[in-house]
């Protein structure tokens, strides 16, 4: 594959996996309704929990959408991973069971190691 069009996939991959991180942090940077009935109730995460949780995923898919910052990208990478995994695993240990649901978390754990993947390819080129 040729650098320009691992380039545009890179990008593509990285803008949707950042775009969903941001939009599923705003609900818990001042939880809303929904978002403390799902997480403090249903998985019982503590409020504050919420909010830092929200706030460190908006800081990682913003350092992930700059270029350079190395050190701190593979970082953002393995917290947005991390923060998905234990989403994964949150449910389902709370509910017992695997929702299906659950399994629309495979879309953005997906675009997350594709833009991973190509990020080191477009870093090692």
């Amino acid at each position: 594959m040729n650098t320009k069009n691992s380039n545009i996939l890179y990008w593509t991959f990285t803008i949707l996996f950042a775009g969903f991180m941001i939009w599923s942090s705003i609900p818990g940077i001042k939880p809303e309704t929904k978002s403390i009935q799902f997480l403090h109730d249903f998985l019982g995460y503590p409020i504050y929990f919420i909010q830092f949780i929200s706030v460190a995923k908006l800081a990682g898919a913003v350092v992930i959408l700059i270029p350079g910052l190395y050190k701190i990208k593979e970082w953002a990478y393995a917290g947005l991973f991390f923060d998905l995994a234990g989403a994964i695993y949150s449910v389902i240990a709370a509910s017992g069971k695997l929702e299906p649901g659950t399994l629309f978390i495979l879309l953005p754990l997906a675009l997350g190691i594709l833009s991973y993947i190509f990020w080191n390819r477009k870093r090692n080129s």
